[in-house]
């Protein structure tokens, strides 16, 4: 019996480790519980980018539905998807850029503010340019609160200041019309009742 349970028990490994190796290949990787869905924005208080004078904070919600969008210049992904968001803001969705810059870091690279500032022009000329204004996460802090792993990522916000999307990778048209959209015709639809 002994003998028989040492040859069973590299079956039953191989069986359990095929299984779990099976189901990842049918799982997709942007899609994961957000722990962020359904709470408050995290509390921040932050420059703009282009004027370290304004200073916004979570008031930048009130009354207003707003898709906070993580980029940056070093983010490929960021740039095609930008001139999407720029069609949608012409259509009167509102963006916010939550623009972080790893170089500015002084572990990671050396560029001053002023060089990030001239490459976020370069860019949003170049791809289109969606945002109300930028708010600079300056040691990433409010992205981490978020539980971002990467740029780009979006959250739809409420009037309320209540997470109700967040989206890891690019918005496009797919993915507008069926994570995005649902969400903010409901959210219209409540003001009108109201």
């Amino acid at each position: 019996m002994k003998r028989l349970s040492w040859f069973l028990l590299p079956f039953i490994l191989f069986l359990g480790l095929s299984v779990f190796l099976f189901k990842g290949l049918f799982s997709d990787p942007t899609e994961r519980e957000s722990e962020v869905l359904a709470e408050p924005f995290p509390a921040f208080k932050l420059p703009d980018l282009m004027d370290e004078s304004i200073i916004y904070d979570n008031r930048i919600f009130d009354g207003e539905i707003t898709l906070i969008n993580v980029w940056g210049v070093w983010c490929i992904t960021c740039a095609i998807e930008l001139p999407y968001l720029t069609e949608l803001s012409q259509q009167g969705i509102r963006f916010v850029g939550l623009y972080y810059d790893q170089d500015i870091d002084p572990d990671f690279g050396t560029k001053t503010i002023n060089r990030v500032r001239s490459e976020v022009r370069e860019t949003l000329g170049r791809y289109g340019n969606p945002f109300e204004f930028n708010i600079f996460d300056v040691y990433r802090d409010t992205a981490l609160d978020l539980g971002v792993t990467g740029a780009p990522e979006t959250f739809l916000v409420d009037r309320n200041g209540v997470i109700r999307v967040h989206h890891l990778g690019d918005v496009n048209p797919r993915v507008w019309a069926a994570k995005f959209q649902p969400v903010l015709d409901e959210l219209q639809g409540q003001v009108e009742e109201g």
